[in-house]
């Protein structure tokens, strides 16, 4: 009865003096907004970049020339000087290895401009060729006409795949299929679309068109740096797998016992905890902005609260004078403190949770509810309350009745 009695005090209290208590909710909204927003952005930026990753499957790993994250000065510098990861070592790799049930080889060229009649895309299309066992591996699902046949890889067909964005830039509600593209000299008979799978951080993964490794063999040669991605035969057969295709790479590109792989090995879990390290700056970065503006809220509400006791400290006389004891006076401040902190907080969170989901929607990613974040921010605001609400409470339950009666 007594809590019931000290919210409602409190609220009144706060309905008495609008403008301090806003200024006091203000602080710590501030507080509360600025570390939910980021972590419900990052949050869904983290769920969608996840899902990204694990579409390489649990099975699955990729063998780069590079790291897939490179950060600071010269890290590309590093890596640039190591022998490309060639069709041919592909080759080779697939027909030594015995664990995996699949060696897909990719190859890229970036910047492509694609024309179909007077049509044409912006320089931005990647052109990727691929072999049976890649198509397999990324489980590429054709949403019209038919996907590579063996006779297509065999004979180098001039034959291709597109990506939906490829399609409604160039043939609008022309059906593709059938129809023929032309891409630097190669002209590409349309065989079939890829299934749509949108963007990721404003980026389309359906910008892309895909023809078969051995015309693009035949067309550009088997200079520049791919990548293989190795399908497992189970997650149990993952490690075995990996460790015999590395010791076979290794042996295929002659790295002496003892040095690093010139080779990197990517896997899904690997991404994500990368990607993880990258985002844990920008919650370090929002926890600070939150302790300044919450300490300043604290001291807010502090000073309300010694404003508060000035103000009452005849009506604590007269609680006093009829039976009131310290703990009562010291709960009815603390309670009040508390009180002021969670509204502030509770306006904060809510903020923060339509401020975050807004940029999601605008970065195109997942939009979530970061339950714990919003448990911990309850707890910080109760945390703030209590500890800045202490000193009056105690300042207020220590009073002289007699000298408090006689306060005007």
């Amino acid at each position: 009865m007594q809590i019931k009695e000290s919210i409602l005090m409190a609220l009144s209290s706060i309905k008495e003096n609008k403008l301090r208590s806003i200024l006091t909710l203000i602080g710590i909204s501030i507080g509360l907004f600025s570390i939910i927003i980021v972590m419900t952005a990052i949050s869904g930026i983290q769920k969608t970049v996840e899902d990204t990753f694990n579409s390489i499957g649990t099975n699955n790993f990729i063998i780069q020339k590079y790291p897939a994250i490179n950060i600071g000065h010269g890290a590309r510098r590093k890596y640039r000087n190591r022998e490309n990861l060639t069709i041919e070592i592909g080759e080779k790799l697939k027909s030594l290895a015995r664990l995996p049930v699949a060696v897909g080889i990719q190859m890229f060229r970036s910047n492509k401009v694609v024309k179909f009649g007077n049509n044409k895309t912006n320089p931005n299309v990647p052109l990727i060729a691929m072999n049976m066992d890649q198509l397999r591996s990324e489980d590429r699902n054709v949403s019209e006409g038919r996907s590579f046949s063996n006779q297509d890889l065999l004979y180098a067909r001039n034959v291709c795949l597109l990506g939906t964005d490829v399609v409604e830039k160039l043939f609008g509600r022309i059906n593709p299929i059938g129809e023929s593209i032309k891409i630097d000299d190669l002209k590409l008979q349309v065989i079939g679309v890829i299934e749509k799978k949108g963007s990721v951080l404003g980026s389309s993964q359906d910008n892309f068109v895909v023809i078969p490794l051995s015309l693009y063999e035949k067309a550009y040669g088997d200079r520049r740096s791919g990548d293989y991605t190795i399908m497992a035969e189970s997650p149990e057969m993952f490690d075995a797998t990996m460790s015999e295709v590395i010791g076979i790479l290794r042996t295929i590109r002659k790295v002496p016992p003892g040095k690093d792989n010139d080779f990197e090995i990517i896997t899904n879990n690997q991404l994500i905890e990368q990607f993880n390290d990258i985002t844990k700056y920008f919650k370090f970065g929002a926890a600070i902005i939150a302790f300044i503006a919450l300490i300043a809220a604290g001291v807010g509400i502090m000073n309300i609260m010694l404003v508060s006791v000035t103000e009452r400290t005849r009506e604590i006389g007269i609680r006093k004078a009829i039976g009131a004891k310290k703990g009562v006076i010291r709960t009815q401040f603390v309670v009040e403190a508390v009180v002021l902190s969670q509204i502030g907080g509770f306006i904060g969170i809510v903020l923060g949770l339509i401020g975050g989901n807004l940029v999601s929607l605008m970065l195109n990613v997942s939009i979530v509810l970061p339950v714990f974040w919003i448990l911990l921010g309850l707890f910080i605001t109760t945390f703030v309350g209590v500890l800045f609400g202490v000193y009056p409470a105690v300042k207020a339950s220590n009073l002289d009745p007699i000298e408090a009666l006689r306060y005007e």
